[in-house]
């Protein structure tokens, strides 16, 4: 029954049926209700039984068909089966026979080929013997003629003779172990060691190392026997060279002894005429004497090179004392111009050590005062331009004798050094004697605050020594320069920046309370005049250019110097001190602005704000402080044409110092009454369009502030505008009032609600019971926090200040 339900669905998914009784949910009283659905349909109760009856013989009859029929299917798949199996038999059978009938092939086959492959070893063993044979011969005649020919001194006949014979002995170095070949090769090694040594006397002989004179000249026995040393052991050759070369350069040493004249510095360039002639005169006399391959000029220059440095250097050490800074100069550049030469003439290929330091050319740059000049000098490295629109200019070629004799100077470069020192002194005692006597710069508004002329000088002059010195050395005396570059950048900032800058006044600024108080509407106050603030500006203006164009030095100088000493480069500190040189010159231009401003706030919190008895245009303070901000910031500001952040800069400063201070005198004004209060209103907001308009004010242009700056202006006059707003509002009912300043001011310091109170003149006791509900209302402080007395709101969001700003401006509005 299991089987029958589980087949049941399966059957149907395969074989759909719309028969009721096929369905899986067959229900026999729905069925036969369906069949008889009234009394009346009973009476065909017959038919339908027969037709079921029918339907059940029908069942039967199919399913035993399919009995039967699955009987017979199994008697023919067993008789299917064992017909495979024979078949597979008879298979087997014939694979069988194939393989036996291969393998006879096979041997068959080998049998044919035994007979061939013996005739080809036979004949591979007897080519293989044959060839031996010859070589032998050739070799037995061969060392038989080279010990012949060695004894004659026939070195032309022996080069190509030897060249073979060492070649035909390479086949016969498997077979050392037989007594033949081992006398023969000892042989051939024997007549190498007696041509080698033959060669050397020949050599002696025609070029005795004592002596000046050179006996003998060339000869073509003993341009053979250059021939032959090539063959032989790479230490013959050597010898030779190191002999001739040796040989060549005594009458040098003697020449230029260290006791002689001619040795010093001054007269360095005989030296390079001496070797120069020897050259000439070995090419005119022995350059078809020794093989191309050999390089002998290359060879001479090279040796005279090391022998110079050696030189040079023990001479220096001896009369240190007597080298000055032209003489070395004169003696390096002349150096430099032979290394020069030696480049132009020859590849370098015989240089000893392969690692001798080639010039790196340097990768363009956008350092201004490192830009080629009209007029600059020859030797100077070439600086590849920074606009990659031009075209770039070749690169210079590398120069491997670079250094080969300059190198002795290094140790003696201390005196350039000191010499740069000494120069760079002078200079900054130049530029302030210079300042003093010219004064500060007129103002002229056309130049946009140029920089002053002095510091373009000096880092023409530092480019001047950077470039020469990198000539001479790119080791420690970079580093001993970039020290002095250190030294006197600071001092150029100390002295020329920091020192001329206009002193301030004492006693806050300059001005005394009495002063303040006397101020009147119009009248001048203690303050930089026209040429002090164009100075300040223009001092600005050169920090922010000694600033960037010493950040490009710091990078000139890593490209110029080892790569192992870069990172003892760091022109930070100095950078650090032209931003202090900056941030005093914006400074000291907002302290001016601000003090200028301080009478009108001073005058503005004199006023009687509580006898006001109506609004009217802006007060006289309003103006006297939109004055100095007019006369103040287009000079600033045109003098900080090509300084535009700094200019910025100052600005936010201006804002962060004058808007603190504008609300600091607001609550000293008391008692304010609601008139005085809508006056200071409409103060405020022109105070506060004056400041938003502050970086374009005076100018023909008209530019957007910048949103950092707007940002603070917004913020801080929108304070002032609702602590004004707050002491416009009615005190009674208290809660009502309070609950106000909360939302409006969103400070919950109590000292602030302390001086609002006092704006609004209320009494002592109406302010206790005021600050009492003050701290009643007070939100509760957050979670972790130091539960102090003073604690900041959220800051109001930008469209709740600004409809706080529109609701202001009706306000006035409607009072005017």
């Amino acid at each position: 029954m299991v089987v029958d339900c589980v087949c049941f669905p399966l059957s149907f998914q395969v074989f759909p049926s719309q028969d009721p009784l096929d369905r899986a949910d067959f229900n026999a009283v729905e069925y036969i209700n369906a069949l008889f659905p009234t009394e009346q349909s009973l009476a065909n109760i017959d038919e339908v039984v027969n037709k079921i009856r029918l339907k059940i013989r029908r069942l039967d009859d199919n399913i035993r068909t399919v009995v039967r029929g699955q009987t017979n299917v199994g008697q023919d798949g067993r008789q299917a089966l064992e017909e495979a199996q024979k078949a597979i038999q008879q298979l087997f059978g014939k694979i069988k026979d194939i393989k036996d009938k291969a393998e006879k092939s096979e041997q068959m086959v080998k049998e044919i080929t035994r007979d061939i492959k013996q005739l080809d070893h036979a004949k591979r063993h007897l080519t293989t013997s044959i060839t031996t044979l010859n070589h032998l011969h050739m070799l037995a005649g061969g060392v038989d003629s080279l010990e012949a020919m060695t004894r004659r001194r026939q070195y032309g006949e022996v080069a190509n003779l030897l060249q073979g014979v060492v070649n035909v002995l390479e086949h016969f170095n498997k077979y050392m172990g037989i007594p033949q070949i081992r006398q023969l090769s000892e042989r051939v090694k024997a007549a190498q060691n007696e041509l080698g040594q033959q060669i050397l006397a020949d050599f002696e002989e025609a070029f005795p190392s004592q002596g000046t004179k050179r006996t003998a000249g060339p000869s073509n026995v003993l341009r053979d026997a250059c021939l032959v040393a090539n063959v032989l052991d790479p230490r013959i050759k050597q010898e030779i060279i190191k002999k001739f070369i040796k040989q060549h350069l005594s009458e040098y040493l003697v020449l230029f002894q260290e006791n002689q004249d001619v040795a010093w510095l001054d007269k360095i360039d005989r030296r390079y005429a001496w070797i120069k002639r020897q050259l000439v005169d070995y090419e005119e006399k022995y350059g078809r004497m020794f093989p191309t391959e050999w390089c002998m000029t290359e060879r001479i220059a090279v040796e005279f090179c090391h022998v110079t440095r050696a030189e040079l250097s023990k001479i220096m050490r001896t009369r240190a004392k007597e080298i000055e800074v032209k003489l070395l100069l004169f003696a390096i550049q002349r150096t430099t111009n032979f290394e020069g030469l030696l480049a132009k003439r020859f590849s370098g290929c015989t240089l000893a050590d392969g690692t001798v330091k080639k010039p790196e050319v340097p990768p363009p740059s956008t350092n201004p005062f490192l830009e080629d000049e009209a007029g600059a000098e020859t030797d100077e490295i070439v600086m590849e331009k920074s606009d990659t629109d031009k075209p770039k200019k070749p690169k210079v070629p590398d120069n491997p004798f670079h250094g080969i004799v300059s190198k002795c100077f290094e140790p003696h470069l201390y005196v350039y050094i000191e010499s740069q020192d000494k120069n760079l002194g002078e200079l900054i005692d130049r530029f302030v004697a210079d300042f003093k006597a010219q004064g500060p710069p007129k103002p002229n508004v056309d130049e946009g605050g140029a920089v002053l002329p002095s510091c373009a000088d000096l880092f023409v002059y530092y480019k001047k020594c950077m470039v020469q010195c990198s000539q001479l050395s790119t080791g420690e005396p970079m580093i001993a320069l970039t020290t002095i570059f250190q030294k006197y950048l600071r001092e150029y900032a100390w002295k020329i920046l920091s020192g001329n800058l206009p002193k301030t006044t004492s006693s806050s600024g300059g001005l005394t309370i009495t002063s303040l108080l006397k101020e009147k509407e119009g009248s001048e106050v203690a303050k930089f005049t026209l040429e002090e603030l164009c100075l300040i500006c223009s001092i600005l203006s050169t920090a922010e250019y000694c600033l960037a164009t010493t950040q490009q030095l710091e990078e000139k100088l890593k490209e110029k110097v080892d790569a192992s000493l870069m990172e003892r480069i760091n022109l930070t500190g100095e950078m650090d001190t032209f931003s202090v040189v900056i941030s005093n010159s914006i400074q000291l231009l907002v302290q001016d602005l601000d003090a200028a401003c301080d009478p009108a706030l001073t005058a503005m919190s004199k006023m009687q704000w509580q006898n006001v008895e109506h609004v009217g245009d802006q007060s006289p303070y309003v103006t006297s402080v939109i004055l100095h901000i007019k006369q103040n910031v287009p000079i600033i500001r045109d003098n900080l044409a090509s300084t535009r952040k700094y200019f910025t800069q100052f600005c936010i400063k201006f804002a962060n110092s004058f808007i603190p201070k504008f609300i600091n005198h607001l609550f000293k004004c008391k008692p304010i009454s609601m008139v005085g209060a809508e006056q200071l209103l409409l103060d405020t907001h022109s105070l506060k369009m004056v400041l938003l308009d502050l970086p374009s004010i005076g100018s023909q242009v008209v530019r957007k502030a910048p949103a950092s700056y707007t940002k603070i202006v917004v913020k801080g006059m929108t304070r002032a505008e609702m602590i004004l707003k707050v002491v416009m509002a009615p005190h009674e009912p208290p809660v009502v009032f309070v609950d106000n300043y909360i939302k409006l001011l969103a400070d919950c310091s109590t000292d602030t609600f302390q001086k609002i109170l006092d704006m609004k003149g209320l009494k002592r006791s109406e302010q206790s019971s005021m600050l009492d509900l003050f701290r009643l209302r007070l939100p509760a402080p957050p979670p972790g926090g130091d539960g102090a007395g003073s604690l900041s709101l959220g800051a109001p969001t930008p469209e709740q200040e600004s409809s706080r700003i529109r609701k202001l401006e009706k306000l006035i509005k409607k009072r005017l």
